[in-house]
């Protein structure tokens, strides 16, 4: 099995992408070894020498900042803070989130001014290595002053506390333990600090979301290619002319992707077509490609984020320093989470419109693409579903970014709420990939209806898979069964959206 190595070059989505498709083993190179042992070496002999407080090290935490700690009670006020911050609450963070926020927890604290101690960062590594996840819960976290709750139940298991899933069980650390031989660790001085400072929880969201964000804007231009065909629309809207006078990158790569999926169409090449097109099909190149560099903006802000240091306080042992700064506020990545939601929601906006225009019983096509309409209903309440949908995500774009409540008795005065962005955008995340099943499901309906005319070939053999799962709708079912089928559909077949266009 291959490995990537930790503190040799800059992670980006496509490495961490990588990772996760290859099931990549984590290692710590040499470099990085290094930085760790002389920050950890330096901090240790800077308490040696040095009398007064430095914050979080021989001190109290927030408010506590001014409570001195004696140096034999260092380690148990490290034990306490991850216990004392252990505050989670609603429900469990999915495990492919939980493996990336270790992921972005080992790759931070591997810069070398952090003073984590390497067999606490080797441990951490251990767990991503053996899948040991820990129970994390969503709600908790106030996105400044670090992902404190979320990030303390990660770090639970270091000192032998907490609950883990492995090979498949949910078992409390101590049984874990046991089985595998190992002992809980003593935390050294300001090691708990190092551990659950940090925006790992927002940021492993932001990486989960942009991962999957990339693969749905694919089908979303993949299926609203066979919906224009299906609804007997102009190729005229995605021609290049008018789209090199207003050259934004994603309208113009839209427009392109849309082409080429229709190449070769009988449907989209014939006369007699009306003038015009209601704008969910007309302005797809404009409205997905304004998503689409949305998220490319908002991938460049995460991908800072994940190569950053972004606990407190930040030590400096070339320049003898330790500083209390804020690299643990979320603010940049509570603005760009909310910006993410609007962007995933607009392209579940748009597709929901196109829905309800297909089953209009327009342009030859029959109400609600069924025969026998009124003694069947049929597809009409997909549209209802999706625009259900639709509206929550609305909803949910309400920004969390322009809240914020006082916490540590004013010390904390500020906070980015980002991590309540963070669970909410998985929300529309999940939602956008519902309402594209549906659009697709009435997509495919249409074009069936159409026949013997036929798409391109690209559409016609990437909508044969597709009846492989969901069969053509000849009189009322049960149709939950039929989205439920296109949402795994869209889950497992996105090598079809490779391959169809070469």
């Amino acid at each position: 099995m291959s490995s990537h190595q930790i503190g040799l070059e800059r992670l980006t989505m496509g490495q961490i992408s990588r990772i996760i498709a290859e099931k990549q083993l984590l290692k710590l190179s040499d470099a990085a070894i290094a930085k760790i042992e002389k920050c950890r070496s330096y901090l240790d002999d800077k308490l040696q020498r040095h009398e007064g407080p430095i914050y979080g090290i021989n001190t109290g935490f927030g408010y506590l900042q001014h409570v001195e700690i004696e140096s034999e009670k260092l380690s148990q006020l490290q034990h306490n803070l991850l216990l004392s911050h252990a505050c989670g609450t609603g429900e469990e963070v999915p495990p492919e989130i939980v493996k990336l926020m270790l992921l972005l927890k080992i790759q931070s604290l591997s810069y070398g001014h952090s003073a984590i101690a390497l067999t606490t960062l080797s441990r951490l590594v251990d767990f991503y290595n053996y899948d040991i996840l820990p129970v994390i819960y969503t709600q908790g976290s106030l996105g400044a002053s670090g992902d404190l709750a979320p990030l303390a139940h990660l770090s639970l298991p270091l000192i032998g506390e907490g609950i883990v899933w492995y090979q498949g069980e949910k078992i409390t650390v101590s049984v874990l333990y046991e089985k595998l031989g190992w002992e809980a660790l003593k935390l050294q001085s300001k090691e708990g600090l190092a551990l659950i400072n940090g925006t790992q929880f927002m940021s492993a969201y932001g990486v989960f979301c942009l991962l999957k964000a990339q693969k749905l804007m694919n089908w979303a231009d993949a299926i609203a290619a066979i919906s224009i065909d299906g609804f007997d629309c102009r190729i005229d809207p995605f021609e290049t002319f008018s789209h090199v006078i207003r050259p934004h990158a994603g309208q113009l790569h839209t427009a392109a992707n849309i082409t080429k999926w229709l190449a070769g169409s009988e449907l989209i090449g014939r006369s007699g077509k009306q003038t015009q097109d209601p704008y969910s099909f007309r302005c797809v190149p404009q409205v997905h490609g304004a998503s689409k560099d949305s998220i490319h903006y908002i991938q460049s802000v995460f991908e800072t984020e994940i190569n950053s240091v972004t606990d407190n306080p930040n030590v400096f042992p070339d320049e003898d320093r330790i500083i209390s700064a804020g690299n643990f506020h979320g603010q940049p990545l509570a603005l760009t989470l909310d910006f993410l939601c609007i962007a995933l929601a607009e392209l579940g906006s748009i597709s929901e419109r196109r829905t309800f225009q297909l089953i209009s019983g327009q342009r030859g096509l029959p109400p609600f693409l069924v025969k026998n309409a009124g003694l069947n209903s049929g597809l009409m309440i997909t549209q209802y579903t999706a625009a259900s949908i639709a509206s929550e995500n609305k909803q949910l774009c309400t920004p969390s970014s322009v809240d914020s409540i006082v916490s540590s008795n004013g010390q904390e005065d500020h906070v980015s709420m980002g991590a309540n962005a963070a669970t909410k955008c998985l929300r529309v995340l999940n939602n956008l990939e519902r309402i594209l099943a549906i659009e697709l499901l009435t997509a495919a309906q249409a074009l069936d209806l159409r026949k013997p005319l036929r798409s391109s070939k690209a559409i016609e053999n990437l909508l044969s898979n597709y009846r492989s799962v969901v069969s053509f709708n000849e009189a009322d079912r049960l149709l939950a069964l039929d989205i439920a089928a296109s949402i795994t559909f869209l889950r497992t077949k996105e090598e079809l959206l490779k391959t169809e266009l070469t």
